[in-house]
């Protein structure tokens, strides 16, 4: 931004803090804005106090400034127009995935009376009245950003949302063809009333209730009425698009075709109301422990997502002006109430403005990334020949900046290679056409043992997850359908491969998915290495997780469930120690979500002992930065642009020799304490530096972060002159080892660098720990 007074409006539009609405509605002028949010403002300004004074910020409420974060890139004059519908979409699907998990979550505990107690210092039934209350005024935002942001520039595009009364009569014709050829025979009506019970309705999907009665009868009698639902096929494009002959393109929403022809479905019967609406459902749900076989577990899962698809209703998205009889009846069949009703004033759904973006004329304004970079120290002739390079040393890979496909080839030469005697493989999420599936097949085809942990409850994967699990134990791979009380969230390459010298291990430890699509949309990290210690510490954990073993130490592995909170706690209580001895201190860390208390509470501790603490937190932050005697040393910044930030880096300063992890795991208590997860040590002096230089490009951005405040605000970070800018998803594509070799974090506080230097940590248990 380029001033503060910009920077304040912004905080107002799109970063306030839950309850600041309540102050600009007061000066609002009736009718500015619809009235729905204004509903909720006097029981949220009562829950205020309680929120503001709490030291931990609600995962929740966290989580909905993260999505603010993404509505506004759709605000960005920076961006071409189809780039910001892009972020408007995005930040729809995330409030689906929210409103299915979290607001299922809190409805697992409010429909089966279980006590829940948020950060915020709110029980369950009063946190839920916030909740809501924080998600009616971001879906207003979105309106307002789709209508006052977004809708002005179509004009500029040649491009137009039409309605019915917007074509011509030869246009209204072609529409009326394609609803008799295409949309028509999909149609299914369902009627309920006394005789026909209330159909099954399907989530996130455009449904319209249509309100009835047949013509003969008496049309004051009320008791008459019936109503039916008719669901729009997911499978049909959301636009018909007819391009006019002065090169417009005009889309026409489904929904506007079939309420002009919907009709014809009711032959002889008078349609007093026709509404559309869309649901939510709860999609939160936990595999209980099992003892039984592999297949009783699958069943398991399978059963469990019958369950996610007839979830209780948690959000109902509807028209404007939408009859009272209608949504009472809903409100009473799903029991909800006002709080879980959202009214649209524009399109229900943005996430349909992916077809405009995607549509071949407008190919051209979404503008490519750059194309990848070798990793540093690396040429590309070098990386042709992937063994002998690693065998040379440690390689990064920083994702997208450099290309995924060292590892997707590593893999597929595996599988041909006549040497390679074994492959291990965690895998999580897979991309829909995935070439790791295909190299597995290969391997095992060829007579290689391959060995592979598929998480089949990755969330919202599963069904894909268990079909390519099933097709590799098919093929002769030896597949591990995760384990039942936790989620195998590590991600772990192991290849055995038979030389002169004698058998080499190769592996590659990561903070991303196995996933070839994915990988050019999120920043991650990978290591490639033949390093003997890593390898043994690999071995020791497929070990683990593929068997029962419980190895004492690990000498570059810290892992969950069993020790990582433990260890990561005893670096952050040795920085403390270091500033209270008056040593040099410093801890910067870069993650997805920040939520687990014993952790925040340790920091707090380091930050009271005087050490400087740089959080990059991506999404969820319950800590709270800045307050007077408690977290004064702490500033907490969010990267949210043109890639989705995922790399995992926990960097301490050891009195300039720094200690520095990479790996899977946020600062969860989930991460900690129900999944399987790894982080490791960088001990190549080469790739420590790289993974230190990415840290404090983090920490230089001055694009792409925001900056959260101790009321629980974000604030963007004030944007400079285009020379003086600096966005790291430019300057990734162009950083040089020399540059990274010379890059210090707190460097002002490094002492002089002692001769015999700390070896890295060993991760020891005693025989009860383990």
């Amino acid at each position: 931004m380029p001033n503060s007074e910009q920077t304040n409006d912004n905080r107002k539009s799109g970063f306030s803090s839950l309850f600041s609405f309540i102050r600009d509605r007061r000066e609002m002028k009736e009718g500015q804005l619809p009235n729905e949010v204004d509903r909720f403002s006097s029981s949220a300004e009562r829950l205020s106090q309680t929120i503001e004074q709490s030291n931990f910020i609600s995962r929740d409420l966290s989580w909905l400034q993260f999505n603010y974060r993404v509505l506004d890139q759709a605000r960005s004059a920076r961006r071409t127009l189809f780039e910001r519908m892009k972020f408007l979409a995005i930040s729809d699907s995330n409030l689906d995935e929210f409103s299915s998990i979290r607001v299922g979550s809190l409805y697992n505990y409010l429909d089966y009376g279980k006590e829940r107690v948020d950060y915020s210092g709110l029980r369950e039934i009063p946190f839920r009245k916030a909740l809501f209350s924080a998600i009616h005024k971001f879906t207003q935002e979105q309106d307002e950003v789709f209508e006052h942001d977004l809708l002005p520039l179509f004009a500029e595009h040649n491009l137009k949302i039409g309605r019915w009364s917007d074509l011509e009569e030869a246009e209204r014709e072609e529409v009326g063809k394609y609803f008799d050829r295409t949309i028509y025979p999909m149609l299914t009506p369902m009627l309920f009333d006394y005789t026909h019970t209330f159909p099954v309705l399907l989530a996130k999907t455009l449904i319209f209730a249509v309100v009835t009665r047949v013509t003969e009868q008496v049309k004051e009698e009320e008791e008459n009425r019936k109503i039916s639902f008719v669901q729009i096929p997911a499978n049909l494009k959301r636009f018909y698009t007819i391009e006019r002959t002065n090169g417009e393109l005009v889309f026409i929403p489904i929904e506007e075709i079939m309420r002009h022809e919907l009709r014809k479905l009711y032959r002889n019967v008078e349609i007093l109301d026709l509404h559309l609406f869309r649901i939510v459902r709860n999609g939160d749900f936990s595999i209980d422990d099992n003892d039984d076989v592999e297949t009783d577990f699958l069943d398991e899962v399978k059963q469990k997502l019958k369950t996610r698809r007839l979830g209780r209703v948690v959000r109902m998205e509807v028209e404007r002006n939408v009859s009272d009889w209608l949504l009472n009846l809903l409100k009473k069949r799903w029991e909800i109430d006002d709080y879980n009703v959202f009214t649209c004033n524009h399109l229900l759904d943005f996430t349909c403005l992916w077809q405009i973006i995607k549509h071949p004329d407008f190919a051209e304004l979404v503008p490519p990334p750059p194309s990848p970079v070798p990793p540093l120290g690396v040429t590309r002739e070098e990386m042709e020949d992937i063994f002998e390079t690693i065998k040379e040393g440690d390689i990064l890979l920083h994702h997208p900046y450099n290309n995924f496909e060292p590892v997707l080839e590593l893999l597929e030469e595996a599988a041909d290679d006549p040497k390679v005697l074994a492959i291990k493989l965690t895998i999580y999420r897979l991309a829909k056409k995935s070439r790791i599936t295909e190299a597995l097949l290969k391997a095992a085809e060829n007579g290689k043992h391959v060995s592979v942990l598929f998480e089949v409850k990755a969330r919202f994967d599963e069904e894909n997850n268990m079909r390519e699990a099933q097709r590799l134990q098919k093929a002769g791979c030896f597949v591990i359908y995760g384990i039942s009380r936790f989620k195998t969230h590590t991600k772990l390459l192991q290849i055995v491969r038979a030389e002169e010298q004698g058998v080499i291990s190769y592996s590659h430890l990561a903070s991303g998915n196995y996933n070839e699509e994915t990988a050019k949309l999120y920043t991650d990290i990978g290591l490639l290495t033949c390093d003997e210690v890593y390898n043994r510490d690999i071995t020791e954990f497929f070990n683990v997780i593929t068997g029962h073993s419980l190895p004492n130490e690990y000498q570059y592995l810290l892992t969950a469930p069993r020790d990582m909170r433990k260890q990561i706690i005893k670096l952050i209580q040795q920085e403390a120690e270091n500033a209270t001895n008056g040593l040099a201190s410093g801890i910067c860390i870069k993650i997805n979500s920040l939520e687990d208390k014993t952790t925040i509470e340790e920091l707090y501790k380091a930050s009271q002992a005087g050490v400087p603490i740089r959080l990059i937190v991506r999404g969820i932050c319950c800590l709270r930065p800045g307050r007077k005697g408690l977290s004064e040393n702490i500033t907490v910044r969010s990267i949210v642009g043109d890639f989705l930030e995922h790399t995992r880096i926990f960097y301490f300063h050891n009195e300039g020799n720094p200690k520095v992890y990479g790996g899977s795991a946020d600062a969860m208590v989930r991460s900690f304490d129900r999944r399987i997860e790894s982080m490791f040590a960088f001990v190549n002096p080469r790739v420590k530096q790289q993974v230190i230089q990415i840290l404090d490009y983090n920490l230089r951005d001055n694009v792409n972060s925001y900056e959260l405040l101790e009321d629980g605000n974000y604030v963007k970070c004030a944007e400079k002159k285009e020379e003086d800018s600096f966005d790291i998803h430019k300057r990734f594509f162009h950083v040089t080892l020399e540059e990274a070799m010379k890059t210090k974090l707190f460097a002002d506080a490094v002492p002089e660098k002692k001769e015999n230097a700390a070896p890295e940590p060993t991760v020891t248990l005693s025989e009860s720990e383990a």
